[in-house]
Protein backbone atom coordinates (compact mmCIF):
# COMPACT_ATOMS: atom_id res chain seq x y z
CA UNK A 1 0.00 0.00 0.00
CA UNK A 2 1.42 3.30 -1.03
CA UNK A 3 0.44 6.34 1.06
CA UNK A 4 0.94 10.03 -0.85
CA UNK A 5 1.05 13.30 1.65
CA UNK A 6 0.37 16.52 -0.14
CA UNK A 7 0.79 19.19 2.65
CA UNK A 8 -0.94 22.17 1.72
CA UNK A 9 0.53 25.64 2.69
CA UNK A 10 4.07 24.32 3.25
CA UNK A 11 5.95 27.74 1.43
CA UNK A 12 3.42 30.33 3.87
CA UNK A 13 4.29 27.74 6.95
CA UNK A 14 8.29 27.49 6.12
CA UNK A 15 7.98 31.16 6.03
CA UNK A 16 6.52 31.47 9.18
CA UNK A 17 9.37 29.61 10.40
CA UNK A 18 11.83 31.84 8.73
CA UNK A 19 10.47 35.15 10.41
CA UNK A 20 9.96 33.43 13.59
CA UNK A 21 13.95 34.88 15.05
CA UNK A 22 12.92 38.10 13.90
CA UNK A 23 9.86 37.98 15.78
CA UNK A 24 11.37 36.93 18.59
CA UNK A 25 14.11 38.99 18.86
CA UNK A 26 11.44 42.14 18.36
CA UNK A 27 9.32 40.58 21.80
CA UNK A 28 12.22 40.34 23.86
CA UNK A 29 13.68 43.75 22.45
CA UNK A 30 9.66 45.26 23.77
CA UNK A 31 9.78 43.09 27.10
CA UNK A 32 13.59 44.62 27.77
CA UNK A 33 12.50 47.78 27.17
CA UNK A 34 10.12 47.52 29.60
CA UNK A 35 11.72 45.77 32.28
CA UNK A 36 14.86 48.05 32.12
CA UNK A 37 14.03 51.37 33.30
CA UNK A 38 11.57 49.38 35.94
CA UNK A 39 15.16 48.16 37.47
CA UNK A 40 16.91 51.33 37.10
CA UNK A 41 14.11 52.80 38.98
CA UNK A 42 13.70 49.65 41.49
CA UNK A 43 17.92 50.76 42.41
CA UNK A 44 17.29 54.38 42.32
CA UNK A 45 13.87 54.96 44.77
CA UNK A 46 14.83 51.51 47.07
CA UNK A 47 18.28 50.42 47.09
CA UNK A 48 19.40 54.04 47.08
CA UNK A 49 17.30 55.31 49.30
CA UNK A 50 17.69 53.16 52.76
CA UNK A 51 17.80 49.98 51.48
CA UNK A 52 21.30 49.51 50.56
CA UNK A 53 22.87 53.22 50.94
CA UNK A 54 21.36 56.34 52.16
CA UNK A 55 21.13 59.12 49.94
CA UNK A 56 23.23 61.62 50.42
CA UNK A 57 24.14 64.47 47.68
CA UNK A 58 21.94 62.04 45.28
CA UNK A 59 24.85 62.02 42.58
CA UNK A 60 24.97 58.22 42.53
CA UNK A 61 21.47 58.18 41.93
CA UNK A 62 21.92 60.55 38.98
CA UNK A 63 24.80 58.30 37.66
CA UNK A 64 22.65 55.04 37.44
CA UNK A 65 21.44 54.80 33.68
CA UNK A 66 19.66 52.05 32.15
CA UNK A 67 19.86 51.41 27.73
CA UNK A 68 18.37 48.39 25.59
CA UNK A 69 20.80 47.25 22.44
CA UNK A 70 19.86 44.69 19.76
CA UNK A 71 21.52 42.77 17.11
CA UNK A 72 19.64 40.54 14.41
CA UNK A 73 20.37 37.87 17.06
CA UNK A 74 20.10 39.43 20.68
CA UNK A 75 19.20 41.64 22.85
CA UNK A 76 20.97 43.30 25.86
CA UNK A 77 19.71 45.44 28.50
CA UNK A 78 21.72 47.09 31.33
CA UNK A 79 21.47 49.42 34.43
CA UNK A 80 24.59 50.67 35.01
CA UNK A 81 26.70 53.69 36.89
CA UNK A 82 27.69 56.18 34.18
CA UNK A 83 31.19 55.94 36.05
CA UNK A 84 31.32 59.67 36.72
CA UNK A 85 30.83 58.55 41.04
CA UNK A 86 34.14 57.31 41.50
CA UNK A 87 32.69 55.70 44.97
CA UNK A 88 29.99 53.62 42.85
CA UNK A 89 32.29 50.29 42.35
CA UNK A 90 33.44 50.11 45.76
CA UNK A 91 30.28 50.02 47.61
CA UNK A 92 29.13 47.80 44.78
CA UNK A 93 31.69 45.44 45.49
CA UNK A 94 33.49 46.43 48.73
CA UNK A 95 37.08 47.14 49.37
CA UNK A 96 39.77 48.70 50.67
CA UNK A 97 40.96 52.23 50.15
CA UNK A 98 44.18 53.30 50.55
CA UNK A 99 45.76 55.54 52.90
CA UNK A 100 46.13 59.15 51.80
CA UNK A 101 46.30 62.64 52.84
CA UNK A 102 43.17 64.64 52.95
CA UNK A 103 43.37 68.43 52.31
CA UNK A 104 40.92 71.64 52.31
CA UNK A 105 39.68 72.21 48.52
CA UNK A 106 37.84 75.56 49.24
CA UNK A 107 39.35 76.70 52.81
CA UNK A 108 41.83 77.23 54.60
CA UNK A 109 41.53 74.12 57.50
CA UNK A 110 39.52 71.39 57.81
CA UNK A 111 36.97 71.25 60.83
CA UNK A 112 35.38 67.74 61.83
CA UNK A 113 34.38 66.39 65.38
CA UNK A 114 37.07 64.70 67.26
CA UNK A 115 36.99 61.29 69.56
CA UNK A 116 36.11 63.45 72.45
CA UNK A 117 33.38 65.13 70.78
CA UNK A 118 35.28 68.34 70.67
CA UNK A 119 35.64 70.15 67.36
CA UNK A 120 39.01 69.84 65.47
CA UNK A 121 40.74 72.19 62.57
CA UNK A 122 43.28 70.92 60.99
CA UNK A 123 45.51 71.82 57.69
CA UNK A 124 45.98 68.50 56.52
CA UNK A 125 44.80 64.75 57.87
CA UNK A 126 46.81 61.28 57.28
CA UNK A 127 43.88 59.01 56.40
CA UNK A 128 44.88 55.45 57.34
CA UNK A 129 42.55 53.96 54.47
CA UNK A 130 39.42 52.31 55.11
CA UNK A 131 37.79 48.91 54.43
CA UNK A 132 34.52 49.17 53.16
CA UNK A 133 32.42 46.42 53.05
CA UNK A 134 30.11 45.38 49.75
CA UNK A 135 27.39 46.85 49.92
CA UNK A 136 25.43 45.62 46.53
CA UNK A 137 22.71 47.85 44.64
CA UNK A 138 22.87 47.25 41.12
CA UNK A 139 23.40 43.22 41.42
CA UNK A 140 21.03 42.98 44.50
CA UNK A 141 18.29 44.86 42.49
CA UNK A 142 19.12 42.49 39.72
CA UNK A 143 18.85 39.62 41.90
CA UNK A 144 15.49 40.81 43.28
CA UNK A 145 14.13 41.06 39.92
CA UNK A 146 15.58 37.82 38.29
CA UNK A 147 11.72 36.02 38.53
CA UNK A 148 10.15 38.89 36.84
CA UNK A 149 12.78 39.20 34.62
CA UNK A 150 13.27 35.24 33.88
CA UNK A 151 9.28 35.03 33.48
CA UNK A 152 8.67 38.26 31.92
CA UNK A 153 10.95 36.78 28.68
CA UNK A 154 9.33 33.79 28.35
CA UNK A 155 6.56 35.09 28.17
CA UNK A 156 7.53 37.40 25.33
CA UNK A 157 9.31 34.10 23.76
CA UNK A 158 6.38 31.79 23.76
CA UNK A 159 3.51 34.64 22.71
CA UNK A 160 5.68 35.38 19.94
CA UNK A 161 6.36 31.74 18.89
CA UNK A 162 2.65 31.67 19.20
CA UNK A 163 1.65 34.70 17.26
CA UNK A 164 3.90 33.48 14.36
CA UNK A 165 2.65 29.90 14.04
CA UNK A 166 -0.96 30.77 14.35
CA UNK A 167 -0.18 33.37 11.81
Amino acid sequence: MLVNVTVVGDTQLIARFKDMPRAVNQALYVKVLSLSPKLENMVKTGKLNGQVLNRIMGALARSIHNNVDRTAVSVFGRVYSSGDVKYAGIHEYGGQTAPHIIEPKKARALAFMGKGGNQVFARRVNHPGSKIPERSFLRSSLHDMSTEISLGMKEAVVNAIRKEVKG
